[in-house]
């Protein structure tokens, strides 16, 4: 057979070698009939069947998720179930198979056509994982009515299977789990998308945006994944088998080794204590923060609470979280970030659509844009606060008068707590998120007023070099070690340091083992992440000096060629 490689974006790290099965798009099979009009009534209930079908199936495999599954598999699950309740799905299909006289997979298809079509005219990174969601949804219905709704599930395969699809659902890749799939290989996708979180969490390597990929691989091909490089090598000769086998087996001795070291402190050569924080989105993510040995919380997004509903939690509902959360982490610090909606994330709070949405009304600006939901948020916070280490943070502070107009906004939520014998922390800190250029240019400024600081590495690549890392066109110039950014972070660290501020990073740069030597080298001594990501970091900072690589990273930042920052990285690595 001939060999070739395929190219795609590596979402997952790791080596796994098997045959190939693809899964089919329900939708390429959905074909338009007439209906009787005296036959209406039964296609509208067989819709209702399948509609009440995909919710017990998706409710069984939320029910069978095991103890070491990721929570972010059951809050997936629920976005499922929530869409099934939406009237673009339990009200628009239906009056579709009425008024046309329609089968009602054809309704679904129509009605999916429709929606796509909106998010399409939106140009939201958040939305755009939405159209993916509501997607999977409407092919999960299709595949029941079609009758073949457990097709791809039928048969437990002994052997290593890489599973190739245009795209994989939350439900589906739970289903997958139990039948010992190797790898994920899908043609659509980016690093942060749900099949590259659910690969991450299953510990299963993966490949995303492998473009014509179904077309490219057939069934029962050998194929050989490296979620390391994004690199699929189809039908490998003899030699290349040999070679992967043995990276494989490397791969998973390395792996075994992190475990390892697990309980051991977090500490450099030169015995400087690094604290190693989880990023997490629900309380559902406090098992594997604790599991981890995470020193505490770094950062917990909030929006989650406010995301897929029609309406806003109310002060119990976020008081009782926050609460949970607190009690669960003891002693062990909670940052909680204010909501952070708008752009990639929206929710009920946002009741107006930006032109541009990275740009426009989101997070501390929509906050303070309606002081009455922001204010019982905060005393939700400061309540949570008597039962643990919990600390504020405001994202996306771009002057000095916002963050005047939130300590006014703080101050009265602490005060009507008083007056109300309400007990909280009197003392509770107050951080502030630096992910725009102008903050981290002023840091010192912010540093000075500030209790401490929080690099956003995300939002701050993106204002910083103008690119959008969701744009398939522009995302390969996304460049975390651009020197602009490197001097940014620089500048935000050393404005800690002078003012005796905490300086934290909890964007995607602090999971990223390539990067902790040259952070450490910077002076970071705080870094926050996802959970899976933590052993692999702390391995590098036990191997780390900090007093050397502090002489690599002034170095470094004299260098304004990113070709020749890369260079120095690796020797870094080394």
């Amino acid at each position: 057979m001939h060999t070739f490689n395929v190219h795609g974006v590596a979402a997952s790290s790791g080596i796994a070698i098997g045959k190939v099965q693809v899964v089919s798009n329900a939708f390429l099979e959905v074909q338009h009939y007439k209906i009787k009009k005296a036959d209406l009534d039964n296609e509208k209930n067989r819709l209702s069947q399948a509609i009440a079908l995909v919710k017990k199936d998706l409710k069984n495999i939320k029910k069978d998720i095991n103890q070491k599954s990721s929570s972010d598999f059951s809050s997936f699950i629920d976005i499922h179930l929530m869409m099934l309740e939406d009237k673009n799905f339990s009200f628009y299909p239906q009056e579709i198979i009425k008024s046309e006289q329609c089968n009602a997979e054809w309704a679904i298809k129509t009605q999916l056509d429709l929606v796509i079509s909106k998010f399409d005219a939106i140009d939201d990174p958040y939305i755009k994982e939405r159209k993916l969601d509501v997607t999977q949804v409407a092919e999960r219905l299709i595949k029941i009515l079609l009758g073949h709704q457990h097709k791809k599930n039928a048969q437990k395969n002994p052997f290593s299977t890489i599973l190739v699809a245009h795209d994989i659902s939350p439900a589906d890749a739970l289903q997958f789990k139990n039948h010992n799939y190797a790898a994920f290989i899908t043609e659509h996708g980016g690093t942060n998308s749900h099949t590259a979180i659910l690969a991450r969490g299953l510990a299963i390597p993966s490949i995303v945006a492998v473009k014509n990929a179904r077309k490219l691989i057939k069934n029962n091909d050998l194929v050989i994944v490296d979620g390391d490089s994004g690199l699929a090598i189809i039908n490998p000769n003899d030699q290349i088998l040999k070679e992967y086998e043995y990276k494989k087996n490397l791969w998973e001795v390395e792996y075994k080794k992190l475990l390892k070291i697990k309980n051991v402190k977090s500490t450099t050569l030169n015995n400087h204590v690094i604290s190693l924080m989880a990023n997490i989105e629900d309380l559902g993510d406090i098992k594997s923060v604790l599991e981890s040995k995470a020193a505490g919380v770094g950062l917990f997004r909030t929006e989650f609470l406010f995301m897929n509903r029609d309406d806003l939690p109310g002060e119990e509902e976020q008081f009782e979280t926050y609460k949970s959360i607190a009690l669960s982490m003891k002693s062990k610090p909670v940052v909680i970030r204010t909501l952070d909606s708008g752009a990639d994330k929206a929710t009920a709070a946002d009741t107006i659509q930006a032109t541009n949405p990275a740009l426009g009304l989101r997070a501390i600006r929509l906050c303070l844009s309606h002081p009455h939901f922001f204010l019982i948020q905060l005393k939700a916070i400061l309540r949570a606060s008597a039962f643990g280490n919990i600390k504020i943070l405001i994202p996306m502070l771009s002057s000095l008068g916002e963050l005047k107009q939130v300590k006014m906004l703080i101050k009265r939520a602490k005060d009507n707590l008083l007056s109300d014998a309400i007990n909280f922390d009197k003392n509770i800190e107050v951080g502030g998120m630096i992910e725009i250029p102008a903050v981290a240019i002023n840091a010192e400024a912010f540093a000075r007023d500030l209790d401490f600081l929080s690099i956003g590495t995300n939002d701050l690549i993106q204002y910083t070099l103008a690119i959008d890392r969701t744009d398939d066109s522009v995302s390969h110039l996304y460049n975390a070690l651009h020197p602009a950014v490197l001097k940014l972070i620089s500048n935000t660290i050393n404005a800690g340091k002078k003012y005796g501020k905490e300086v934290a990073i909890c964007g995607e740069m602090a999971g990223d083992p390539k990067l902790t030597k040259l952070l450490i080298g910077m002076g970071l001594t705080n870094f926050s992440m996802h959970p899976a990501s933590i052993l692999a970091v702390k391995k590098k900072i036990l191997e780390s000096d900090s007093s050397k690589l502090k002489n690599h990273a002034i170095k470094l930042l004299r260098l304004s060629d990113a070709e020749k920052i890369e260079t120095l990285i690796q020797k870094i690595n080394q």
